[in-house]
């Protein structure tokens, strides 16, 4: 049997566990502060993070693995032995990850296949969990490919910033738009369309705002098969387990967990962020 590696960034925020299971190589994103890079899971905690966050005055960039990161983790793949390694990173539409795996996995003879999630979070995961399932029936990575490329118009990411202020710093939104919505209360959603982060609804009130998203999940629920929720966040596991406790009165029998985001998301979306991720089978 083949012995493959699977590579994806930090977006998708795996855990130790995981990533033992399934052999998966993570790839960090990078956060600027000043003339600093701090790679996300190396340099710095998602504490630390959050404190420079509070503190920094406008808003730090953020940063993709770089072409020669990715060949040099190719090449060690080799000299371990795998067979063949898929890559599954950030949507296109929001960092150049996808597209430097692709230059990368040219300038070596090792076999990479990259895969653009057109999302982030908790999908991408999904897809590797899927991946190697599929290469357990015996699929060839082609099919593989195909098959995980085809998730990402069935994969679902809703959240709701805590606030319009980091948005602002981010230059996503205007003075006076975050102004106004912290004056009136006002709440955004943002979801991921054709792969990018898009905003489509503005209502009163956190509840409101969280009664919307959860009638996306139960569309989608009605349409197919949900088995499990995340219900996503940055820097605000209170307010998530509460979210994780109303969906499992409302639909006893689905698989609820919490995971957080990428700090790279707070950058814009800022701390306090919640929202829920699924997939529809």
């Amino acid at each position: 049997m083949k012995k493959i590696a699977w590579i994806t960034d930090t977006a998708a925020q795996v855990d130790e566990a995981f990533i033992q299971k399934h052999h998966v190589f993570v790839l960090p994103l990078g956060v600027v502060f000043g003339d600093r890079c701090y790679r996300e899971s190396l340099d710095l905690t998602k504490d630390e993070f959050y404190d420079k966050l509070r503190a920094a005055k406008g808003s730090p960039k953020t940063s993709q693995p770089t072409i020669g990161e990715m060949t040099s983790l190719y090449e060690k793949l080799q000299t371990e032995g795998y067979d063949f390694a898929i890559a599954v990173h950030l949507s296109s539409g929001l960092s150049g990850t996808f597209e430097s795996a692709q230059s990368a996995a040219k300038m070596t003879d090792f076999p990479v296949y990259p895969i653009d999630s057109k999302i982030g979070s908790f999908p991408m995961v999904k897809m590797i969990e899927m991946g190697n399932e599929l290469f357990a029936e015996g699929k060839e990575p082609e099919e593989v490919v195909e098959a995980l490329s085809a998730m990402t118009s069935n994969s679902k990411l809703s959240f709701i910033p805590g606030g319009l202020g980091q948005l602002h710093k981010s230059g996503r939104v205007s003075g006076t738009q975050a102004f106004l919505s912290n004056l009136l209360n006002i709440k955004v959603l943002i979801i991921f369309e054709n792969g990018k982060a898009v905003m489509t609804e503005k209502v009163r009130s956190m509840k409101r705002a969280k009664k919307h998203v959860t009638s996306l999940l139960r569309a989608d629920m009605e349409k197919g098969s949900v088995p499990e929720v995340a219900v996503i966040h940055c820097h605000n596991a209170h307010d998530a387990e509460i979210w994780k406790n109303e969906l499992l009165k409302e639909f006893p029998t689905l698989h609820v967990r919490v995971v957080s985001l990428s700090v790279c998301v707070a950058v814009h979306a800022g701390e306090g962020t919640t929202g829920l991720s699924w997939v529809t089978y």
